[in-house]
């Protein structure tokens, strides 16, 4: 009688990272997709508040103004010099774009007014004012 051994069969007791890297992937396309709908202005601005102000959701370009005259694009201070060529190129990328400007209730309505003819220079021509609701108090 003969006896045959059998070579023990190789386990394999590593990780399966698959499962892991599928979910980090969807983790990341997730926040990716999250982070483009978020809009803010950057800095912080109190706005005025009007009774006629109304409740828009549309917007995609945010300009703030502080109140000592600084205009501040997507998190950026940006010089009033170089504004009408960052709307011009904007505008050509994504032309169905509005423009919502948040200025501060102590800024210069100068300023404001010049930032406004810049945007509508620059080739847009739905502009919006912020301001708080004072008829919803």
């Amino acid at each position: 009688m003969q006896i045959r051994r059998h070579a023990p069969e190789s386990e394999d007791h590593g990780i399966d990272l698959a499962p892991m890297l599928d979910f980090m992937v969807n983790l990341l396309i997730f926040f990716i997709i999250t982070t483009s709908f978020v809009k803010e202005a950057g800095i912080t601005v109190t706005k005025p508040d009007a009774l006629t102000a109304e409740n828009r959701q549309n917007g995609n370009i945010m300009i703030a103004i502080r109140e000592n005259g600084d205009i501040w694009m997507d998190r950026q201070q940006v010089d009033f010099r170089r504004m009408r060529a960052i709307i011009e190129r904007l505008s050509v990328e994504r032309p169905d774009d509005s423009v919502v400007i948040v200025a501060d209730k102590d800024s210069k309505a100068g300023i404001v007014a010049r930032v406004m003819d810049e945007v509508k220079i620059g080739g847009i021509r739905e502009i919006y004012l912020a301001a708080n609701d004072a008829g919803a108090e």
